[in-house]
């Protein structure tokens, strides 16, 4: 062979080798980021040629699938009562994507998930298509429809746990949307996306999870749980040393409190009144840093509780002043907090100290209902401790029986509480927020349920009347009758 075709035929042996070594890269090496890269059409759809599994509520679906008409999509996603449920479930749309727990458990809800491969290859031998598997939720429907109800038109969350185990019982954001209305791809979906979208209502978000408020005199649970395990207040009837008036640390502003009969006010009393120079004054005493120390334990500054949707992220500074601590130890200044934050708070408190970390997936299935995942309880930390968390409890149920939370009494039940109003806005100019925390007890002493409700604004309703007491206590006072009247 002469040296030309030597040569032509050494440089198409080359090519021949890039290309094979080319197409083993693609296919073994970038394999599964080619296939699950949004840009491939094929893959969604795939995601929707087969009905999709559903996310289970005591035993019964919330959602379904329905075929969809002129589109490549065969199935599209349906919700039963969609508004109820969708800051539990979020979306599932063929033009927009997926959120939360259909995000979240998307490859047991499409059949995907390597747990199913089993069931896809019996598949293969028996001819039944390809089948989904079930979410099964913690979610207590009475609990649920309750919270959405007492909400009704007002702008706020709630959030309900079990104290014993951190399952989560409610969680409903209002206004809310209907998933249902996007959940294909037509010129209709785009329409009500947008709308959704662009809503000054902020309707998409989920305020239970992810939306923070400052928590006002609820965060005053915080500051007693933290004054009593740092040794600042050993007994919780005896009087305090706080004068009146009280001026921050450092400053020569005045905190006013609301009430009458603050000056040297035992924790009982001040709880019960709501006291905001006694707190103030405790958490100086007990200085920023432990302050810190208890907020975090009861789950403030972490960015990473799943639920298995994520929180966002509760705040306690951990680099203001003296002042700034004061106040935040009454739930003001950079203090912030979601709802879900303030039922740990509570459910901690309930069950003795010990705080259970939140979850709502109970189990996972395959399509005969076989499970393949089962969450367990677990403790997340003890903030304090059970003596301690009695005489929180103690303080809580006075608030209740004999203070601002009277709107929350159960005939015949124990129930603790706490009332808070925030104030926020530059100059607390903006319509406050009112908030309630509470729990209730079983006849064993065990609580079923600490519930959180926040109102962010309540149209009809007069300044001087936006109240924790008024406008949220009712709303925690009927998710327990719930949980309580759902018990076996």
């Amino acid at each position: 062979m002469n040296k030309p075709l030597r040569r032509i035929s050494l440089f198409c042996g080359l090519l021949v080798l890039a290309l094979l070594i080319r197409t083993n890269w693609l296919q073994y090496v970038q394999a599964e980021e080619l296939s699950t890269r949004k840009e491939n059409r094929r893959v969604q759809i795939a995601q929707y040629a087969t009905e999709r599994g559903n996310i289970i509520v005591q035993g019964e679906p919330i959602t379904g699938s329905t075929v969809t008409d002129g589109s490549d999509y065969k199935y599209k996603r349906t919700y039963e009562n969609g508004a109820l449920w969708s800051p539990v479930t979020g979306y599932a749309s063929q033009a927009f994507g997926a959120t939360q727990l259909e995000s979240l458990e998307d490859g047991i809800l499409t059949g995907n998930d390597d747990r199913l491969f089993f069931d896809r290859t019996i598949g293969m031998f028996t001819g039944e298509k390809k089948q989904g598997g079930n979410v099964v939720t913690t979610l207590n429907r009475a609990a649920q429809q309750a919270a959405f109800d007492k909400l009704g038109t007002k702008k706020g969350a709630v959030a309900a746990i079990d104290p014993r185990t951190g399952a989560i019982l409610a969680l409903v954001s209002t206004p809310s949307y209907d998933p249902s209305s996007f959940a294909g791809n037509s010129t209709a979906d785009g329409k009500a996306w947008n709308e959704l979208k662009d809503s000054e209502d902020k309707k998409l978000v989920n305020r239970a999870l992810r939306e923070t408020y400052p928590p006002g005199s609820t965060f005053k649970v915080v500051t007693a749980a933290a004054a009593l395990e740092h040794g600042v207040v050993q007994g919780i009837d005896d009087p305090t040393d706080t004068p009146e008036p009280y001026i921050l640390p450092g400053t020569k502003t005045q905190l006013p409190n609301s009430h009458t009969g603050c000056e040297k006010a035992s924790l009982n009393e001040a709880l019960r009144i709501s006291c905001n120079s006694v707190f103030a004054n405790l958490g100086d005493k007990v200085t920023r840093d432990k302050m810190v120390e208890t907020a975090e334990k009861f789950g403030f500054n972490n960015d990473k509780i799943d639920t298995p949707v994520r929180a966002f992220a509760s705040v306690y500074d951990k680099k203001m002043g003296k002042d700034g601590n004061a106040q935040s130890a009454i739930g003001q200044f950079n203090t912030a907090a979601t709802p879900l934050q303030m039922a740990m708070v509570t459910a901690a408190i309930a069950n003795d100290g010990k705080l259970m970390k939140p979850y709502m997936v109970d189990n996972l299935t395959a399509p005969n209902l076989d499970i393949i995942e089962k969450h367990e309880p677990q403790e997340m930390s003890r903030p304090l401790s059970a003596g301690n968390a009695q005489k929180v409890q103690q303080m809580m149920v006075n608030v209740v029986e004999k203070g601002t939370g009277e709107k929350a009494r159960i005939k015949g039940v124990t129930v603790g509480g706490k009332t808070g109003t925030a104030q926020h806005g530059e100059g607390n100019k903006k319509r406050p927020y009112a908030w309630f925390i509470s729990y209730a007890e079983n006849s064993d002493g065990t609580s079923p349920v600490a519930v959180a409700v926040v109102i962010e604004d309540s149209e009809g309703t007069a300044r001087d009347d936006i109240s924790g007491g008024g406008l949220a206590a009712p709303v925690a006072k009927a998710v327990m009758e719930a949980v309580l009247g759902s018990q076996g």
